[in-house]
């Protein structure tokens, strides 16, 4: 963990993403990066599949997060509030570390602030609201580095981006991204073949998440 966040402190939007952050406009939102520990797998991190009716992102792993209300007092508050809100988190069982650069999702408008966690005491958690979250999981960062479960993924639209196949779960897209530089930041990653691209399958092609071009995922996928 540590040289995760000593690399943190120095990120930059840049490091994420190549699209610039609007300087005005977008919906201020937040995800919860939550990295936790179960005896004898290492660390994990806590990844939601969306519900396929959702309007946004719909059948997507992600990150617990979303849109902030007006009474949150900042990211962390909103990340917390929507991790308890989608599925159970209780905010007392985590120790907060540090916050990501604001990123820029063209697809949905949102400016997101990815905030990290660490789960200091995990308990069970479920969906609690089915409309929203279809499931979640804890996966492990061994499995997410498994040189066997990373690829880039094509979307119809041209865009190609990294991801990862863990446990039943296709995670692409905008937490796709922010994971392959987390997992590149603390020392995690092992090679794997770049050249490895697959079309993204129908059911999880929603729209892009960036108009990027192959260029800008290579720097995503480092």
């Amino acid at each position: 963990m540590t040289p995760l966040l000593t690399r943190l402190g120095t990120a930059r939007r840049e490091d994420f993403t190549p699209l610039r952050t609007p300087e005005q406009g977008g919906r201020e939102s937040a995800v919860l990066v939550l990295l936790g520990e179960e005896t004898g797998t290492g660390p994990d991190v806590l990844i939601l599949q969306r519900a396929a009716t959702l309007r946004n992102h719909a059948g997507q792993p992600a990150f617990p997060g979303g849109a902030a209300d007006p009474e949150d007092a900042d990211a962390a508050a909103t990340a917390l509030r929507e991790a308890n809100e989608e599925v159970g988190l209780d905010p007392t069982s985590v120790t907060l570390l540090t916050e990501l650069p604001r990123l820029w999702i063209p697809v949905s408008d949102f400016v997101v602030t990815p905030v990290l966690a660490w789960w200091h005491a995990p308990h069970p958690v479920h969906p609690r609201e089915p409309a929203e979250v279809a499931h979640v999981a804890r996966l492990p960062v061994t499995e997410l580095v498994d040189p066997d479960n990373r690829m880039r993924v094509r979307h119809p639209s041209g865009w190609i981006g990294p991801a990862f196949s863990v446990r039943g779960m296709l995670v692409w897209g905008f937490t796709a991204g922010v994971l392959a530089t987390l997992l590149d930041m603390g020392g995690w990653s092992r090679p794997w073949p770049l050249g490895r691209v697959i079309d993204l399958p129908p059911v999880a092609a929603v729209p892009a998440p960036s108009a990027g071009t192959d260029e800008a995922d290579e720097s995503a996928v480092r």
